[in-house]
């Protein structure tokens, strides 16, 4: 990551603080949060090592504050602590891909199979998301495609109406996103996935709650088997 790209982050994080935007149990949570989604949004990438002077500076926070953070992020699986460099953002392996997928396929068809229970706001979420996504990839922002399709599992997730489901989703599609930058190339991944998430809104909004979520376990098993492919090549 470039020094901009890295100062980018931290005026972000300072915004922020500054706006309070964000409301947890603790600071620590809090930090751990935003730290989290910086990840999750592409901005924070692998490799990307994380000074704790600056760190806390920008979060308003001290610097024991700042490595309780780092420590629930390290436990976490998405930053590492390296010798003699510190915290810094993981870099995945195949194996994490065939744990992160074990994961999501136990997660989220059963949540999307609940979301004939869901409120509308929430089932308008994923056509917002598919919408999102086709704008991005009409404006040519890849990145901006990666971030709708993450918007968008996490619309399904959260058909389930549960706070730690949604939670665990955050932590699943940060690591996500790292195995997206370890492929080098994630526009050839995000692309043509965006044509299936539109399918499983279809018949989400037609109320085929159970052939949407057996769409989305070949989508989830095929995307598993293309990352991997990505990660033998590299």
């Amino acid at each position: 990551m470039s020094t901009g790209a890295f100062d980018d982050v931290l005026s972000t994080l300072d915004a922020e603080r500054r706006a309070r935007r964000t409301v947890m149990s603790t600071t620590a949570d809090r930090v751990a949060g935003q730290l989290r989604e910086q990840v999750a949004e592409g901005h924070l990438r692998s490799g990307t090592k994380l000074p704790e002077e600056r760190l806390a500076a920008a979060l308003g926070v001290s610097r024991n504050t700042l490595r309780e953070a780092l420590g629930q992020l390290v436990a976490e699986r998405i930053l590492v602590r390296e010798a003699h460099r510190g915290v810094v953002v993981s870099t995945p392996d195949a194996d994490d891909v065939r744990d992160v997928y074990a994961a999501r396929l136990a997660l989220e068809p059963g949540a999307l199979r609940q979301g004939e229970h869901a409120p509308a706001a929430r089932v308008a979420a994923l056509r917002a998301a598919v919408e999102e996504g086709q704008a991005a990839l009409e404006a040519g922002d890849h990145e901006a495609v990666g971030g709708a399709n993450q918007h968008f599992h996490h619309a399904v997730v959260a058909l389930a109406g549960s706070d730690r489901l949604d939670a665990q989703m955050d932590l699943l599609l940060a690591e996500m996103r790292l195995f997206f930058h370890a492929m080098g190339d994630p526009r050839t991944f995000h692309e043509p996935y965006l044509a299936a998430n539109a399918a499983i809104c279809d018949l989400a909004e037609a109320g085929r709650w159970s052939d949407a979520a057996e769409h989305l376990t070949t989508y989830l098993t095929d995307a598993r088997e293309q990352l991997l492919g990505g990660f033998a090549l590299t």
